[in-house]
């Protein structure tokens, strides 16, 4: 697979918990060719090296949105456990955890992933302030353009001329 796809493919499995861009446990399992239960089983063992900003498990809310969006469950099947979500530095810390030649090469990516994230967020932002400046500086403009269309169109409108009244006034 190119590595441009790969990102790409990446890109669509990172989401927005608790205001992070995050990655689920099941999502990095799978790029990273482990069950899930494998991959939380190493992080245990590692605990220490994953604080509250690297990773976080998800409420039952949460896992339920974040099923809802991408149906992984077939029907009828339920969660048992409570996903985890790990953060760009979390998914950075799992290589020294999982150390296999596929989760280097796995994460590699993902860390091209959310980079490629963070350039089209910071595109779009400037993008948009662009948009405001543009509206700002050209509001004032639509006032001057209503003003010299109404002059075109009084100078466009035949002159009325007044009709001279013939006779006696009383």
């Amino acid at each position: 697979m190119p590595k441009a796809i790969a990102v790409e493919i990446i890109a669509t499995r990172i989401q927005e918990l608790r205001g992070k861009k995050v990655m689920l446990d099941r999502d990095l399992a799978k790029l990273y060719g482990v069950p899930a239960k494998v991959l939380n089983q190493a992080v245990k063992r590692n605990i220490k090296r994953f604080p509250g900003d690297f990773m976080f498990q998800l409420s039952w809310e949460e896992a339920e949105s974040s099923r809802s969006q991408f149906v992984t469950l077939k029907q009828g099947k339920n969660i048992k456990y409570l996903p985890y979500a790990f953060t760009e530095q979390g998914v950075a810390m799992l290589s020294s955890v999982l150390n296999s030649e596929r989760a280097i090469q796995v994460n590699i990516l993902i860390m091209r992933a959310f980079t490629k994230l963070r350039e089209i967020l910071l595109t779009h932002k400037e993008l948009a302030a662009k948009i405001d400046a543009l509206e700002k500086k050209y509001a004032e403009h639509d006032e001057t353009i209503k003003v010299i269309f109404e002059a075109i169109k009084q100078l466009l409108e035949p002159p009325v001329k007044e009709k001279k009244i013939i006779g006696f006034h009383a």
